[in-house]
């Protein structure tokens, strides 16, 4: 039997445990279904494996590699994980530069390139494929051992459309929301309504960070009560 599904952050602005450095940008190593792969790679590769190294955490273990969309907080330590981990295969989508894919194709062993519709990277965990936005985006969509997830990097598309997708794809609801929720610059009216659609899209638990902003983590923490975990670099959480 395999082990639930566990989540462990790696790049983050917010803090969670002592000794690791927080810079702006996101960054997950996640073990589901028997596999290993990193979301995202954070702003800073030396930074990303210092963390990674204080966690220890492997990140030459990572079988994927996906980024969620073409933000310098994101794709920062790209060059630092190719680097350790050349056999990976990294996912990327159609947003993204084509220079940039060729010049991946020629440092990794595999790259897939995701256009709008599903894909499914190893079974129950697919990419929600690429989202319209500013950039446009992909997530990653959970349904393994009893545990529904979705994990944003910053959720341009809005995370509650990130949410029904996910949903319209694995044909359940969505316990787990995970990740930047780009939530910073909105007003507090806008912050509830999004909360709600949550809610109503059945939504259980929630782990808002990154560009998520203070003022909406701390309505998601009240508004959710239990059911709102705390991000920040270091944290480790195994989904149930």
């Amino acid at each position: 039997m395999t082990p639930s599904p566990n989540l462990t952050i790696l790049s983050d602005n917010y803090a969670f445990a002592p000794g690791l450095t927080s810079v702006w940008g996101f960054a997950a190593r996640l073990r589901a279904g028997g596999h290993t792969l990193l979301f995202d790679t954070g702003s800073n590769g030396r930074v990303l494996v210092r963390n990674a190294e204080a966690l220890g955490v492997d990140l030459g273990a990572a079988e994927l590699v996906i980024f969620s969309h073409i933000h310098w907080d994101h794709i920062g330590g790209m060059d630092s994980v190719i680097e350790l981990n050349p056999h990976a295969t990294v996912v990327v989508h159609e947003g993204f530069s084509k220079h940039l894919v060729a010049d991946l194709r020629t440092m990794c062993d595999r790259v897939i390139v995701v256009g709008e519709e599903p894909v499914e990277l190893f079974p129950g965990i697919l990419s929600t494929g690429m989202l319209a936005a500013e950039p446009p985006e992909q997530s990653l969509v959970l349904d393994v051992d009893g545990v529904t997830a979705v994990i944003s990097g910053c959720a341009h598309p809005g995370i509650e459309r990130i949410v029904a997708r996910g949903e319209e794809i694995i044909g359940k609801p969505v316990d787990w929301a995970i990740g930047g929720f780009h939530l910073m610059y909105s007003e507090m009216e806008e912050i509830e309504r999004t909360i709600r659609a949550l809610q109503d899209l059945g939504v259980s638990r929630v782990v808002p960070t990154h560009c998520t902003g203070n003022l909406a983590r701390a309505a998601f923490q009240r508004l959710y009560g239990p059911g709102y975990v705390e991000g920040g670099v270091g944290r480790e959480i195994t989904l149930t």
